[in-house]
């Protein structure tokens, strides 16, 4: 059973900027539905049209039976949010914060009081609960904010970008937050984010959303298997390693792909050798398992001397460019790349035939990785660049602008 429903959504905003461009999907009671993209892709402002704080130019969607055009009033009673931006005010206490929400939603004063005991029992704030906000950690903060989004028992609880900011070990502790209150509070979420680990972790399906546009909507295994291989990694010494390595790669029937990834982390130029199979295999991928080779790590007696085999993959930001699938990439004139990432088949038994293949050349090989296709690597496939960690650009800045100076001018009109 759907309990979001969304046709058509579009979103222009001045100047012909199409911030959101005719999405349709549904989101199923229970799940927790991530939009995966990049800043900048519209993820924010899908959630700002279906939390009725934007009105979508062209387009509607259904929320718990609650039309956003129709019945602004009844979407905002069935929804919490947690903006990507702190809202909390910091020279209250916790339990003040959570308070002045109930109040606004006119929680009657003993369920409220309630339901603030439990809200904090759930993000484990109850010792805390009477301490300004100001002394709090961010990761406190986050999990307050994402309780007091639960206070007023809402169906669908918005989430966007829930963990940006925060270190690896309180973001873990955020998504096992977010897991515990969609079983326990029977809630279904919706979430935004950019780190793909993130997507893989909590969601139970995973929309990739691109340019306004989403361009992929399936489980992370399923969009995973879609690449039907091994990804192996080759870094090497120098930026001329690649000219003589990639034409010896391109001319095997069993490599896929490759990726041409710049030194200095900034440029990625992206050869497709093969077409990307839009099939699933069944195979069960685990979140980030690395497949160990046989060697034990280091790869000797190669012609290459000791290599050392990564045990994690390096994600770095990519600018990628199509290439010739049948000849020589185009327009690649990087002199800083330095590795080559290659999609194939049956990984662990090719990279003896890498490196011999590379052994026959003067080419130095620094180190060799593999691993099992990542949400990194399906994001580059589809799109043909990755996901960048990074501040949002100012068109970005510029579409948050306008969101906030429409939703005022709304509420104004109200």
């Amino acid at each position: 059973m759907h309990i979001i429903e969304v046709k058509g959504l579009t979103k222009v905003f001045d100047k012909g900027i199409k911030a959101v461009d005719n999405i349709s999907f549904g989101v199923e009671e229970g799940e927790i539905l991530g939009f995966l993209g990049p800043n900048g892709a519209g993820k924010t402002t899908t959630l700002n049209m279906l939390s009725t704080l934007l009105r979508p130019t062209s387009g509607t969607a259904i929320v718990n039976g609650h039309d956003i055009l129709e019945e602004p009033d009844e979407v905002r009673r069935n929804i919490g949010f947690v903006f990507q931006d702190p809202t909390l005010d910091n020279e209250l206490t916790g339990n003040e914060n959570l308070d002045f929400h109930g109040r606004i939603y006119n929680l009657k004063r003993d369920v409220r009081q309630k339901r603030i005991e439990e809200i904090l029992e759930v993000v484990q704030l109850k010792e805390r609960a009477n301490d300004f906000v100001k002394t709090y950690s961010g990761g406190m903060k986050r999990r307050l904010e994402i309780g007091r989004g639960l206070l007023h028992y809402p169906k669908v609880l918005f989430l966007d970008e829930p963990t940006l900011g925060l270190d690896p070990q309180t973001r873990r502790a955020i998504w096992e937050y977010i897991e515990r209150l969609n079983k326990e509070e029977k809630v279904t979420i919706i979430l935004t984010t950019h780190y793909t680990e993130e997507a893989d972790y909590l969601c139970d399906r995973i929309q990739i959303i691109d340019l306004g546009k989403i361009v992929a909507l399936d489980t992370s295994d399923k969009l995973k298997a879609r690449l039907e291989g091994d990804v192996v990694s080759l870094t090497f010494r120098d930026s001329g390693a690649i000219a003589k390595t990639r034409p010896l790669l391109e001319q095997k029937e069993w490599v896929r792909r490759i990726d041409t990834i710049a030194g200095d982390n900034t440029q990625v130029a992206t050869e497709r050798t093969a077409q990307i199979v839009s099939g699933t295999s069944g195979e069960d991928r685990s979140h980030g398992e690395m497949t160990q080779i046989p060697s034990g790590g280091i790869l000797t007696g190669m012609g290459i001397g000791n290599a050392e085999v990564s045990t994690m993959h390096k994600r770095v930001p990519r600018i990628s460019e199509p290439g010739n699938v049948n000849g020589s990439p185009k327009n690649i004139h990087s002199d800083d790349a330095v590795r080559l990432d290659v999609l194939v088949d049956n990984g662990g038994h090719r990279i003896p035939e890498i490196v011999k293949l590379i052994g026959g050349t003067d080419v130095v090989l620094d180190s060799v990785e593999l691993h099992k296709p990542t949400l990194d690597d399906v994001f580059l496939s589809i799109t043909g660049r990755n996901i960048r960690d990074e501040r949002g650009s100012n068109i970005e800045e510029m579409r948050r602008r306008r969101t906030v100076q429409q939703a005022r001018g709304q509420r104004v009109r109200g």
